[in-house]
This record gives C-alpha cells, sequence and structure tokens, in this order.
C-alpha cells in the first residue's frame, strides 16, 4: 500500500474520507494507515480534522489546496523584470526614469519586430 493510492482515495472523495474508512478500504492495519497518512500531512497534500464517529475519535481526511501558482510573467517584457516590482525607490510613476526607459525599450522591440515583418512581407 502506498501513499499514492491513500492520496488517489481521498481526492476521490470531495467531502473528505474519514481515516478509519481509509484504512478498510485499502485492505491495510490502522497503524500503516496511521505512518501514511503522518506522511501525506507532512508533505501538505492533505489536511485532517478531528471527528466522532458513534463515540469514537477518528479525522476526516481532506485534500489540500493546491498553492497559487506564481505567476510572473505580467511583471516580465523582453525577459526584463518591470521595474517597479521590489524597487524601493518612492517614485512618481509618471516621473520614474527606470519605469520610462522599461516602457520605451518594450515600444523600441515592438516596433523593431513590426519593421521585421513589413520587410519580410
Amino acid at each position: 500500500m502506498s501513499a499514492e493510492e491513500a492520496l488517489e482515495y481521498i481526492k476521490s472523495r470531495p467531502e473528505g474520507a474519514l481515516q478509519s474508512d481509509l484504512w478498510k478500504a485499502l485492505k491495510i492495519d490502522s497503524r500503516k494507515c496511521s505512518r501514511i497518512v503522518a506522511k501525506l500531512l507532512k508533505d501538505n497534500l492533505i489536511t485532517r480534522e478531528v471527528e466522532s464517529v458513534d463515540g469514537i475519535r477518528t479525522y476526516r481526511l481532506f485534500c489540500a489546496p493546491k498553492p497559487k501558482e506564481r505567476r510572473f510573467y505580467p511583471l516580465l517584457a523582453l525577459d526584463t523584470f518591470e521595474p517597479c516590482a521590489g524597487c524601493i525607490d518612492e517614485c512618481i510613476p509618471e516621473h520614474c526614469a527606470k519605469l520610462s526607459e522599461w516602457i520605451f525599450s518594450i515600444v523600441m522591440s515592438r516596433d523593431d519586430d513590426g519593421a521585421r515583418e513589413k520587410t519580410e512581407a
């Protein structure tokens, strides 16, 4: 029995899976199930909440939400980061030389691309 199989079982239940049901469904003992759950928790693949079923304490296991992918492409132009990202200068964007140069380089590169396309056509 592997952690991958346990994770698939938990994923297949959007309402969460009881840990007491998990070890029965996977046909393993509760001790081995606890070790698998501990590994999944350590790897931040699942979360759990205490629950009582027929007076017996167990856990409801949920797939951990996937972390949001960080997208930096809005900050990039021509493989160069937008200068305001992480800038420590307290300037007014309309009068920022770094920002103006960055925008100018984008415009010039697009003009160059357009000129190349026209000459190739």
